[in-house]
Formats: C-alpha cells, structure tokens, sequence
C-alpha cells in the first residue's frame, strides 16, 4: 500500500506503464494497492509506454525493463523528446542492454530489447539521482555486483526506499554498491510531502508581507535541503517543526513567515540539492535586496523548458533586472514588480513560479498555458487561492 502519493500527471503515467507491464495497481482515494508480481513477473506490454512528461519516469522504467525477457517501447511528450537519454542508455548498454533509440539512443523514443544483464562498477560524469535510479533499478536484474559512483552526492530516496524494504546495499563515501537478483517482500510506504512542491508556498510566504503558514508532512531529505539552507542564507524566516521518519525518510512541518531576503551566491556544489527549486529561487531573488548570483547550474538548460532562458525572460517581462548567463543567471533583486502576460514554455515549474512573483507584481499578471502544472501538482492553484483569502479579507 502506498499511501499519500502525488496525483499528478507524472505518476498516473507511471502508474499506467506499470499496470501495461502486467502489475495490477488498485488506485484508491489517497492511496495505491499493488499486488507485486516479484523481479521477473513483468510481460511484454502489448503497447508503447507513454511516459508523458516524466523524465524520472522513462529513465527509472529503461533501468527496470533492460534487464526483462521482452521487448518494449518508451516514449513520452515532445519535451521529454528533447531531453537527454544518453546518460542512462550509455551505462545500461555497458551492463549488456540492448537499446535503440533517436540519435544513437540519446534521445526518445526507446526501443528495448530485454537481456541478461551483468553488474558494473560506473562512474557517472554528473550527479543525477535518475541515473543513479535506472542503474540500481537494472542492478537488481542483473549477476554480479553493480557500483554506482557519481562527483558529488545527489538525491538518495532510492537507496532509501530500496533499504527500507530490506534489499542490502552499502554506501562508501559518492559509491553505492547492490548486488543483483535479491528477493524481497512488500512493504506499505507513506511518501513524504514534496519539499519541491513545497518551496513555491515556502517563497510566497517570505515575499508576501504578513504571511504565516505551516506546511505540515514535508520530506527533509538531507540531499534535497539546499531550497531551505539558500531561503535561510537569504533571511528567510523558517523552523522546522515535528522532526520524524517515515518509510525510511525524514520528515518535519516546515513553518515560514515574511522576511525582507537579500542576495546569495548559489553555487555548483548546492546545485544537485537545489536544482528544481531553482526557479522558484529565482523568484525569491527578485525579491530580494542586493544582487544573487547562480551559477554551475547548466543542467538546467535541458530540463523540461531551459530554465535559465525561461525564467530570465520571464522576470524581465515582470520588470525583474535579470543577466542570462551560460551556467545560470545573475539577478538584481529589489526593484518593483510589476504585472505581465506571462508564458510557462510547458514548465510546470516555471508556471508556478511565476504565478508567486505574480502575487507581489503591481497590476494584474496572467500565466498562459497552465495546464503543465498538472504534472506534478495538479492543486496547486486551489491551495494558493486558500492561502490568499484571508488577505483579500483583510
């Protein structure tokens, strides 16, 4: 039973590919009954998997379906199209996958012919938990022992997950070492509250004056911290209520009160524990007294829109003084906002950060295209709209 999982598009993909691949899923209110089919239960799934927009969904699936006896097909929307599949086809090929795709395999739509695959000791050139994920997920199909090393720690929920439900693994130091075809039993997991999907009620209530709000469940992954760590560096007003562990991750009440921010350098050694709060952070920098400066953040040029194009075209528009720069971006914060036609580029985050700096802008702002929030957040309008009535009231 997984409970408190997140209803947007993203996993109702997942979710889809998964009952495809013969696993019955019961989606109930809040919750998910799957009755496990174990390592090697799978079957050809008579169709193409459609991932959507989820590129964890299609890298994490390559990892799990590279080492089946069957033949399958990924794809996904034109934005996951775009995105970089090399980066786990490259290692799945070294542990003895076979897998077609676009340019070489570097882009979707992937063809994967199942094999036997065997284990690998792979240093990864960047810090991506999906990579990361894809090769652990292919270790566990696979003989013999598969290390992952990456440059610098990035998000650990699957070896925390993978942990919780007994499956032995061992960390030294950037190198997580599993090995192969383990047998293991269900678990119920309660999913954490999305810090990420937190951060944009985290910053609105910073900028916004007179705000307090509590957000209750949120998961405090040590390697997600880098959105609170800059909010504080940048004199945000926050506390951490509650501390507790939940199917194997921390988890905390997050309280946030307004503040006047001022500028911070984010630099490459937080940007795989704050890459998807980026933009809302470049919101809060607009915000923010003095000049912010990101950098060793190219990565996220190739996201689900180019994030430093996009949200430098967007705080400009909203009167923002914004210096695009190859690996991030430059703001001088402090100057009013004022309201825009704005455009989300199919970015889920990007709209709803611009949705927040939306709140403080002079005049009215319009955010077009919103439907992408769906992905990952399909409320979040509603819950913006609470937290704003007692301000209209008063």
């Amino acid at each position: 039973m997984i409970s408190n999982y997140c209803r947007g598009a993203d996993c109702l993909h997942t979710i889809e590919a998964v009952q495809a691949l013969g696993v019955p899923i019961e989606i109930g209110e809040g919750h998910l009954r799957i009755a496990g089919k174990g390592l090697w239960g799978l079957h050809e799934p008579q169709k193409i998997l459609d991932c959507g927009n989820s590129g964890t969904g299609i890298r994490l699936l390559a990892g799990v379906l590279a080492g089946q006896s069957f033949f399958s097909v990924l794809d996904g929307d034109d934005a996951v199209r775009r995105r970089p599949m090399g980066r786990v086809v490259t290692p799945l090929r070294q542990m003895g996958a076979t897998i077609a795709g676009r340019h070489g395999g570097n882009l979707a739509p992937l063809a994967i012919t199942g094999t036997k695959l065997h284990g690998i000791a792979y240093q990864s050139p960047i810090a991506s938990a999906q990579v990361k994920s894809s090769i652990l997920l292919a270790g566990l199909l696979a003989q013999g022992t598969t290390t992952m090393s990456e440059p610098s720690l990035s998000r650990d929920h699957t070896e925390r997950m993978l942990t919780y439900l007994g499956i032995p693994l061992s960390r030294a130091g950037l190198t997580v070492t599993l090995m192969g075809q383990p047998s293991y039993k269900a678990r119920d997991i309660v999913v954490a509250g999305d810090l990420s999907a937190a951060a944009f009620f985290l910053v609105a209530a910073s900028i916004v004056r007179d705000s307090d709000i509590t957000v209750t469940n949120v998961g405090i992954n040590p390697t997600r911290l880098g959105v609170l760590e800059c909010l504080q560096e940048m004199g945000g007003r926050l506390e951490l209520l509650n501390h507790r562990e939940q199917a194997g991750e921390p988890v905390a009440d997050l309280r946030i009160r307004s503040a006047q921010l001022h500028g911070i350098r984010i630099s490459a050694e937080r940007i795989p524990r704050t890459i998807d709060e980026l933009p809302i952070l470049c919101v809060a920098a607009a915000c923010a007294d003095g000049e912010t400066i990101i950098s060793g953040a190219a990565e996220l040029r190739v996201k689900e829109s180019d994030r430093i194009a996009t949200m430098a075209t967007e705080l400009r528009r909203l009167g923002a003084e914004v210096e695009e720069r190859p690996d991030g971006l430059r703001i001088l914060g402090g100057r009013p906002l004022r309201g825009a036609v704005c455009q989300s580029y199919g970015d889920h985050r990007v709209a709803m950060a611009v949705a927040v700096a939306g709140l403080i802008a002079n005049g009215e702002t319009r955010v077009e295209d919103t439907g992408c929030v769906a992905t990952s957040f399909p409320d979040f309008d509603k819950h913006l709209s609470a937290l704003l009535t007692p301000l209209r009231q008063g």
